[in-house]
This record gives C-alpha cells, sequence and structure tokens, in this order.
C-alpha cells in the first residue's frame, strides 16, 4: 500500500510540475498577446474581458492572470519562479503592488511558497498604508432570504414597471456559495429570468458560516473582519466594565488580549506548563495511562506544541491544533507514561496511529455517526475514553 501511495506521489509531483510549467508558459504567451493589444483585433475593450468573455474564465481567474502577464512584460525574471513553482498567482498579485525597478532584486524572494495571506503581510511591510484608523464599527446583518422568497422576488420584474429594467451593475458578482468573487470588474451577466429559476429549484440549505478576514495593513498592524451574535458584544461591553479599573478606555484589541490571556493560561495550566511547588513528591498512580504533571511539562515543551507524527516525505505533521499526548508504545502493548514513550500528536493522527497499532476492524467499533457524538463511546478493555479536547490523555 505504502509502495502504491509512493508511486502516486511521484506521478502527482510530475503533473504538478506540468501544470507550473504549463502556466508559466500561458502567462509568456498572454503577456505577448497583451504587448501586441491582439485582444483590440477581437473586439474586446481590454485584456480582462478577453479573458472572461472569450475564454471563459472567471473573474477573479481572469484579474491573476491579467495581473500576471502585465507584470512579465516588466520583470520577465518572474518567468522562472512562476515555472518551478516558487511564485503563484496569489502571490504574483500581492507582488505586483509593491515591485519596483529598484527593489526587484531583493523584494522578489520574499514572496517565494508564500500563501495569498502571507504575501499579503509582505505586501503591507514593504508598503504600509498611511494614517491606518484605529475604530471599531459594528454593522448590522440582513437576515438571510429563503430561496422561495428569493425567487418571487426574483420573478417579480412585471409587478415593479420601470423598476424592472434597471441594469444588473450594482449587484456584486457572486459565485455558488454566495462569496463575493475577487474581481468585480464586470457585471453579473446572468439574467434575472435565470437567477429566478436558479433560486426556486435551489435545496434550502444552512446559512454559509461568516469567514473572518485579516486585511494586513501595515508590518504590524491588521485589521479583522469578524461576525459575531449580540451575546458576544454584551459580554465585550460587560469585560470592557470589569477591566475599566486596570485599564480605563481599554480598546477592544486591549480587552480581547486580556481575555486570550487568561484562555492561554488556562490551558498552559491544563497541559501542565505552569509549574507548581509541591511540599512532597507526587505518590505513583495505579492506572498506567495516568500522565504525571512533570512528564506532561517535559514532553510539552520537548515537542514546541506542534503533531510530531513523521510523514512518509520527512518532516513532522507540525499542526497546533487538536493536540493530544500519544503513547508511542501503547500502554496495551506495555508502554509506560513517560517522557520518552509520549509525543504531542494531533488528533487524527492519533487515531492513525491506534488504527496501525490495532487495526482498522478493531477501531471501527468505536467510531461514532455526526449524530451520535454525544453517545458514551465503548472503550478497549482496561482503557478509558479520551477527547480530543483533553491535551494530556491519548486515544488508544
Amino acid at each position: 500500500m505504502n509502495d502504491d501511495a509512493r508511486a502516486l506521489t511521484r506521478h502527482l509531483a510530475d503533473l504538478l510540475r506540468r501544470e507550473q510549467v504549463a502556466m508559466a508558459e500561458f502567462l509568456v504567451a498572454l503577456a505577448a498577446f497583451d504587448r501586441d493589444r491582439r485582444w483590440v483585433d477581437l473586439g474586446h475593450t481590454s485584456l480582462f474581458y478577453f479573458l472572461h468573455r472569450e475564454l471563459g474564465l472567471s473573474k477573479g481567474a481572469a484579474f491573476y492572470r491579467k495581473t500576471a502577464a502585465e507584470l512579465l512584460q516588466r520583470y520577465p525574471e518572474l518567468i522562472e519562479p512562476l515555472g518551478d513553482g516558487r511564485l503563484c498567482l496569489s502571490s504574483v498579485v500581492e507582488l505586483a503592488k509593491v515591485i519596483t525597478p529598484e527593489n526587484r532584486a531583493e523584494v522578489v524572494a520574499r514572496f517565494f511558497h508564500a500563501s495569498k495571506r502571507e504575501a499579503q503581510a509582505v505586501a503591507a511591510e514593504l508598503r504600509p498604508r498611511e494614517l491606518v484608523p484605529l475604530r471599531d464599527v459594528v454593522t448590522a446583518l440582513e437576515p438571510a432570504v429563503p430561496a422561495a422568497a428569493a425567487a418571487l422576488r426574483a420573478s417579480a420584474p412585471a409587478a415593479r414597471g420601470a423598476a424592472a429594467a434597471a441594469p444588473v451593475a450594482d449587484l456584486p458578482a457572486r459565485d455558488l456559495t454566495g462569496d463575493q468573487l475577487v474581481h468585480p470588474d464586470e457585471p453579473d451577466s446572468t439574467p434575472g429570468s435565470a437567477r429566478a429559476e436558479q433560486a426556486a429549484t435551489a435545496q434550502p440549505a444552512a446559512p454559509p458560516r461568516p469567514r473572518d478576514e485579516v486585511e494586513p495593513l501595515t508590518a504590524d498592524l491588521r485589521r479583522l473582519h469578524t461576525t459575531v451574535s449580540r451575546r458576544f458584544l454584551d459580554k465585550l461591553a460587560a469585560a470592557r466594565d470589569a477591566l475599566s479599573h486596570a485599564q480605563p478606555g481599554a480598546s477592544t484589541e486591549a480587552v480581547l488580549e486580556a481575555a486570550l490571556d487568561l484562555l492561554l493560561a488556562a490551558q498552559d495550566k491544563k497541559r501542565a506548563l505552569v509549574k507548581k511547588p509541591r511540599a512532597a513528591p507526587p505518590r505513583p498512580s495505579a492506572d498506567p495511562r495516568h500522565v504525571l504533571a512533570e512528564v506532561k511539562r517535559a514532553v510539552w515543551k520537548r515537542d514546541g506544541a506542534r503533531c510530531q507524527w513523521r510523514m512518509a516525505s520527512g518532516g513532522i505533521c507540525g499542526s497546533t491544533t487538536r493536540l493530544q499526548l500519544d503513547h508511542v508504545v501503547p500502554v496495551a502493548r506495555g508502554g509506560a507514561s513517560t517522557v520518552e514513550n509520549l509525543r504531542v500528536c494531533c488528533a487524527f493522527h492519533n487515531q492513525l496511529a491506534a488504527r496501525e497499532e490495532f487495526g482498522p476492524k478493531h477501531m471501527a467499533q468505536f467510531a461514532r455517526a455526526p449524530d451520535e457524538q454525544a453517545k458514551p463511546r465503548p472503550t478497549l478493555p482496561g482503557t478509558r475514553v479520551v477527547h480530543s479536547d483533553d491535551p494530556g490523555l491519548e486515544l488508544g
């Protein structure tokens, strides 16, 4: 099975290299196409509209490729890192905001292998916004419109008279999930009747969970966009009042940071990272799964609060979420709760280790369907249940 996975990995890596080379070749050809303004010969008003209308790319994809093609015309040295994967389209868009003939040699490498958010942070550091306003803005969200109501609203243009002829240019372009597209240059071209038909036939679905957005402003400042409940705002106001003696007029950032400090301190205590003076050495436990606080502390410190699962390609998983302590040699196999036999693992790799040790058939009895999460699960003989929110224990 591992040999098959390695063979598939080599095949996927080869396909990825070909994709990166093909993208670089496409952008080089597109840059030449744009330099000669060949899109004019086809009746388009810009390269963006050619990509969107003629080649059928989404607005976001068209914008990314347009930006990259224009940048390649000025900085052809970007072709090589695009072809080998050091640069991707999202990082090129951010690079375009800050690169100059003077800084090109130093700046380009800072965007290598950067995610979109990391590239945004680098761009904000190199060209920070001036006079960044420090403010809190609270806005009310419109209630979600049911699909049936949306269909009726979209299918009633005749009753609205002249209002039905209003252009859709003011409507933000959105994809099928309702998220606004990256580049709203062009109005939504979907006819109103088609939108009504889509709404009428759509299955009712739960509203998507609002996404948090972090917008880099300078090297140190970020703007956080998040959706909260009224209950949260009430708690925030109460927390600000509670902090008013120690920090009069505390900002929202100060209040939330104080709360986060308390949360992290509690988590450190739970992981036994906070050392408490003891009058006497702890008594040995009869439970082989019991992990002494000093052992927990040593393991968490040694592993740096990151999953230590060894990857087939080398290195470790490195996850920092849903962490637990895992016995390298399971207790059921005679393993001890010592520093040497414990490691930090994420929940996924903790469960994977148990499946590899005891077999998937045996571990299937411990799996639960989503609607059974509240029910107690069976346990291995001589073991106890371990939940992912208890980082001091392990699953199997």
